[in-house]
């Protein structure tokens, strides 16, 4: 049987890898992949190891797209445990030498089922063994026995635990994988073992007897295991339990030797998104997807890829959140303003002590109150209430983006019906006012939409020079009326960027995806003299217009933040949050921005 075609995985999951070379271990997309009970294809002169060999080459030849960083077998990797059958199996396994490191561990049907780690001798220890993992990076060491081991595995920019354990552990078994947790006391970890729960037909699963033992002797009490995975009963299913610390620990049961071929060597890849913060799984056999579709029989074509809700199916994890009993992220301190001004920087605006004096979180800003131009290029905002607003429409607030340099912000609460909200402009004079920016410009700034999202709030500003753009001499826009440059928010909540530059007559408007509310949101728009580009979170969107564009028709009016006039007047302010703000007098890279991106 050839190899799976070199295709994405099942579902088009796929990772950036390291090169063409191999895994990439700082990448913040990783998959574990999962390999349960196999002992059909390992059954005395029935045997056929083919499908397992087909999933190999799959694991091997997509290490590096699908960063595969490590494959776990759950057990009764044999019918009978003979010698003839593992040593089958374990020529079986050689396929993975140095190729895709991994870890194995004894089911009922490798060994005497009615032992526990404490058998001794076994043509399974002999074969799968310590020392056969010894060679791999990832392994960390052994229970005595031999029968239990622990793997440190490093990916998504850190290391990980696995624990694979005997399909029976001993209380000295118990105590080895407890004194390995104490020993990686900060290191997430996976529990592999072949008899932890069962589940009805509808994929409801609980803690099988033995499973039940290892909860109360190793996983409740240990807060770093997260998840917790099992073969051994059909059919598969899933559960969510309550560790003591609070935190959910999700249990899942994998097991196809009940389907066509034994399993086939289907596989299960637990796909890591540390930015997505999700976990996606999918189930698949390598051996079935290889065959050409018009040839494969009808048993074929329905096991080659599972989408039940316990086959296919996405976990939500904060990653930080959850490990953070064990292995808190240590908090990022605030960058001071000379680290993030680099050359031409004509002003840099945040909402902390360095550029706001007095204030703390929830206290109104002052009318009148001055963010000082860290730059000191005489670019100082002066803050003021539209309207008859209140003193709630603008409030210091401790909120910030995680990449920001300035643990702070301003909370706006514009809106419409009656127009309300409040503004921080430039001086009359401010030089600012008046730059051209033609040899390109960047301007950033960090923005968040509250959730809920209460009230009318279309077409909002977050920032623009004030000015019509008909003084300008531009005739070709939506309206003679609109400013000569602004950012604002639709009713859509796209970010909508427009200009009026200074060499053009011309409106060219960049158009972004909708904001996600309750999100804090980097924005960049960068011009290099004859182009405008717009970053959302250092990605480039899709609707930014080819339309030359050189500089900025700017009248000497004073630039703006939490509004944009029309016909000279403002009336509703922004709603949200708005963090540092940063303009420069050329293009900058992704790898420059205020949060930078490589």
């Amino acid at each position: 049987m050839g190899a799976a075609p070199a295709q994405a995985a099942p579902g088009g999951w796929e990772p950036v890898g390291g090169g063409s070379g191999g895994f990439d271990a700082d990448s913040p997309r990783f998959a574990l992949a999962v390999l349960p009970d196999t002992q059909y294809l390992f059954d005395a002169d029935s045997s056929d190891p083919a499908p397992l060999r087909a999933t190999f080459r799959y694991l091997a030849e997509h290490r590096a797209s699908g960063n595969i960083a490590f494959m776990a077998h759950l057990g009764d990797v044999t019918e009978h445990g003979t010698e003839h059958e593992i040593q089958l199996a374990a020529r079986t396994f050689g396929a993975l030498r140095d190729k895709v490191p991994y870890s194995v561990l004894a089911g009922n049907h490798d060994i005497p089922s009615g032992t526990d780690d404490q058998r001794g001798d076994s043509p399974y220890l002999d074969a799968f063994g310590p020392e056969r993992y010894a060679p791999m990076d990832t392994f960390g060491g052994a229970s005595p026995d031999g029968y239990n081991t622990y793997h440190v595995l490093r990916a998504g920019g850190r290391e990980w635990l696995l624990l694979a354990l005997d399909w029976r552990v001993s209380d000295a078994g118990l105590t080895w994988a407890r004194n390995v947790l104490a020993e990686h006391p900060t290191l997430p970890t996976v529990l592999t073992t072949h008899d932890l729960a069962h589940a009805n037909e509808e994929g409801a699963a609980q803690l099988s007897g033995h499973g039940t033992r290892l909860w109360e002797g190793l996983i409740r009490d240990h807060d770093q295991i997260f998840l917790a995975l099992g073969g051994h009963y059909w059919p598969s299913g899933r559960t969510v339990l309550t560790n003591a610390a609070g935190n959910d620990v999700h249990v899942h049961l994998a097991n196809y030797q009940d389907r066509y071929y034994g399993g086939a060597g289907t596989i299960r890849l637990y796909a890591f998104d540390l930015v997505r913060k999700v976990v996606d799984v999918e189930t698949f056999a390598p051996w079935l997807m290889a065959r050409e579709p018009g040839s494969r029989p009808l048993l074929a074509a329905e096991n080659l890829e599972l989408s039940s809700e316990v086959d296919r199916f996405s976990l939500t994890i904060d990653f930080d959140e959850r490990f953070a009993g064990f292995a808190p992220v240590p908090p990022v301190a605030p960058r001071p303003p000379r680290e993030v001004m680099p050359r031409d920087t004509v002003a840099y605006w945040r909402f902390d002590a360095e550029g706001l004096q007095g204030g703390s979180d929830g206290v109104p800003l002052d009318e009148g109150a001055v963010v000082r131009d860290l730059t000191g290029g005489g670019n100082d905002l002066t803050a003021s209430r539209l309207h008859s607003s209140g003193p709630d429409v603008l409030v210091h607030s401790a909120e910030h983006h995680e990449g920001q340099p300035a643990h702070a912000s301003l909370r706006f609460d514009g809106g419409q019906s009656p127009d309300r909200g409040a503004i921080l402009q430039t001086a009359p004079d401010a030089p600012l006012n008046s730059m051209k920016f033609t040899d390109g410009y960047t301007i950033e700034t960090f923005i968040r939409l509250p959730r809920p999202y209460v009230g009318a709030h279309a077409w909002m500003g977050i920032l623009s020079w004030q000015g019509r753009s008909g003084d300008a001499g531009k005739t070709t826009g939506w309206s003679t009326e609109e400013p000569t440059c602004s950012l604002n928010v639709t009713g859509e909540r796209f970010l909508q960027y427009v200009v009026y530059p200074h060499v053009q007559d011309a409106d060219p408007t960049s158009w972004s995806h909708a904001l996600e509310t309750g999100r804090w949101h980097h924005i960049a728009i960068v011009n290099d003299g004859r182009r405008t580009i717009l970053y959302v979170e250092g990605s480039k969107i899709a609707r930014n217009p080819t339309q030359t564009s050189t500089g900025i028709a700017t009248l000497g009016k004073p630039f703006t933040i939490g509004g944009t006039q029309s016909h000279e007047r403002f009336g509703q302010g922004f709603y949200g949050w708005i963090g540092d703000t940063r303009i420069v007098a050329r293009a900058l890279g992704p790898e420059e921005f205020l949060t930078p991106y490589a």
